[in-house]
């Protein structure tokens, strides 16, 4: 199967499936000699890992992180970096009866289309359970932006027609739905809870700002930033649009209000305003990186629907198991953890293209 890897300098490739024995990462390209423990994965794990709320399902996993290789004492080796996470609370029973059925939103029939076979159970590869791995490969990137002083920031921005207005950094973790605006957030999650209640799922809108990001980064033609950026999100299952800056609104702008001028910030280059959302040309600008997400609806939920199944007869499912209202909280430390493999991939090919 193609398509397990990511990046080029730096670069992750995940395995396993959502109620297969376990799934991991293995990262090429992780620097010598940075300090580096399971517990500064884990808590990223933590902030991804199913029955951390009433609004998330409630698939118990500890999602408890173990490095296979790549350190020693306490810091990496140069040598790829293995990470394994053990599933421990699948259900598989709960399946039996989409065996033959294609459930509606989801990747069954593609699945079945391209390899003539799929795994059922939980969507198999296909599952956002993948997405684990991901974050742990995500939570060593971070480590590294943060000696360059790269900030990733993303929470969820509109849940239910909610949306959040009063924007504070600090207040992002302090609430199941991982919003920036506290009072938003109550809202937010009433809004999931009564969907919830009615067997039905919820879409969302995420913000990131990426703070700290030094102009230069990205390559024409083909691999600019914002396209290397788009294509880590768009990765993700859930997500289903992606825009840099004002994206689509900039269609009503005329180019004289459109255009950022360029100004000195002390002694830097700047624009004074970033319609642009810090990205010109496929390139960084130095100001703050301004993208968003737009999440679909979770495809399990419990309402009957009609469908096919693999002898092409339309039947009704109902999907059994533990799953998630609305996916916001949970992509939102999946979102930080492809920017963050994407933005240290960035980094080390400008380097690399320094004598």
């Amino acid at each position: 199967m193609a398509g397990n890897s990511f990046g080029q300098l730096f670069r992750i490739t995940t395995f396993g499936e959502s109620h297969g024995p376990a799934i991991g990462v293995v990262i090429d390209g992780v620097p010598p000699q940075m300090s580096l423990t399971e517990a500064d994965i884990q808590t990223d794990l933590d902030r991804r890992r199913p029955g951390q709320s009433k609004i998330t399902t409630q698939r118990q996993e500890a999602d408890k992180v173990e490095i296979l290789s790549g350190v020693f004492d306490g810091k990496t080796t140069g040598a790829p970096l293995a990470i394994l996470i053990r599933n421990e609370d699948q259900r598989s029973k709960d399946y039996d009866n989409v065996k033959f059925v294609f459930r509606p939103g989801h990747a069954d029939y593609s699945y079945f289309a391209k390899y003539g076979i799929r795994d059922y159970r939980g969507g198999g590869r296909s599952s956002g359970r993948e997405t684990a791995a991901r974050v742990a490969a995500g939570a060593v990137a971070k480590k590294i932006l943060g000696k360059h002083n790269i900030q990733v920031i993303v929470y969820t921005l509109a849940v239910g027609g909610i949306v959040a207005n009063n924007i504070d950094f600090s207040v992002i973790e302090q609430n199941m739905v991982r919003t920036a605006d506290a009072k938003a957030a109550e809202a937010m999650i009433a809004k999931i809870e009564e969907v919830r209640k009615n067997g039905d799922s919820l879409g969302a809108i995420l913000q990131c700002v990426i703070k700290g990001c030094p102009a230069g980064l990205g390559d024409p033609c083909f691999d600019k930033l914002n396209a290397r950026l788009a294509q880590a999100l768009m990765s993700i299952a859930t997500v289903k649009g992606v825009e840099f800056g004002d994206g689509f609104g900039v269609a009503q702008l005329t180019g004289s209000v459109n255009n950022d001028r360029f100004v000195l910030k002390g002694k830097r280059v700047g624009t004074a305003t970033n319609h642009a959302g810090g990205i010109m040309g496929g390139i960084s600008t130095g100001e703050d990186i301004n993208i968003r997400m737009a999440l679909k609806p979770p495809s399990s939920i419990p309402k009957p629907q009609k469908t096919l199944n693999e002898n092409l007869q339309e039947v009704e499912v109902v999907v059994k198991g533990r799953h998630d209202p609305c996916l916001a909280p949970r992509v939102v430390p999946v979102a930080e953890a492809m920017i963050a493999l994407t933005l240290v991939d960035a980094l080390m090919i400008q380097k690399s293209t320094q004598v």
